[in-house]
């Protein structure tokens, strides 16, 4: 890989997951309802409409980004970038309720600022602790599969990793936001089995999606920033 390339790919990946990362953090506690079309019907525990965080869509993109990261840079490289990530998640938050707890001109619109970007703390801690755990996950699995497959591939572990890392997010997120936090904590309210288990099935779907038709993208990013392309797996093996 060129010198130059190699420096324009880093910065725009890291770019990417930290931009996807710190939308995610702020938009996780609008909840979205996104119908179904009418051919698919009512799926089983999610209806005829899919329901999920609205960080989910934000955060599909930082396990891309990683992906073509852990590709392109390595294991190491990337679960620096994912601990580090996690941490200015940490700068995030203090940054925002810093703002908040600081002195208003306009209280009225203090307010409104102030309901738009804080969180609920259920919220936060779930989306942190899925964040850590998840996002290592899928480095350690990307590589794992790179390693068994000796370098082919690229599908395969982009799809498994992702697959296998947003199934731990969810149920993370899901369990520790609207079910742990609320129970242990007496944080937030306790959503109903029923609508705990369509939260988390109906995001998932549209994760796993995600990670399908993603792949194309990894593989043209990769190819890109990748100066050697004798070394950049094919839709099959070598």
């Amino acid at each position: 890989m060129s010198e130059g390339r190699s420096a324009v790919g880093q910065v725009a990946l890291v770019g990417l997951f930290v931009t996807a990362l710190t939308t995610a953090q702020l938009t996780a506690s609008k909840l979205l309802s996104i119908p179904l079309p009418s051919a698919v019907g009512e799926l089983p525990f999610v209806g005829a409409a899919i329901l999920m965080p609205g960080a989910a869509l934000a955060y599909a993109l930082t396990f891309f980004a990683s992906d073509c990261y852990s590709e392109l840079y390595g294991r190491r490289a990337a679960q620096i970038m994912v601990n580090v990530g996690f941490a200015m998640n940490f700068v995030l938050l203090g940054l925002v309720w810093s703002t908040i707890a600081a002195p208003a001109a306009n209280p009225e619109f203090a307010a409104q600022f102030a309901t738009v970007l804080s969180s609920g703390t259920n919220i936060v801690a779930g989306s942190l602790l899925a964040y850590l755990v998840s996002q290592n996950w899928d480095v350690i699995v990307f590589h794992g599969i790179r390693d068994l497959t000796d370098g082919s591939f690229l599908w395969l572990r982009n799809i498994v990793s992702t697959a296998t890392s947003q199934a731990i997010d969810t149920v993370i997120f899901v369990g520790v936001g609207f079910y742990a936090a609320p129970t242990v904590l007496g944080i937030g309210d306790v959503l109903p089995w029923n609508v705990l288990i369509g939260l988390a099935v109906g995001q998932y779907l549209l994760k796993l999606l995600i990670a399908i038709v993603d792949t194309p993208f990894v593989y043209g990013t990769v190819a890109l920033l990748r100066d050697d392309e004798s070394s950049t797996d094919g839709w099959v093996a070598d």
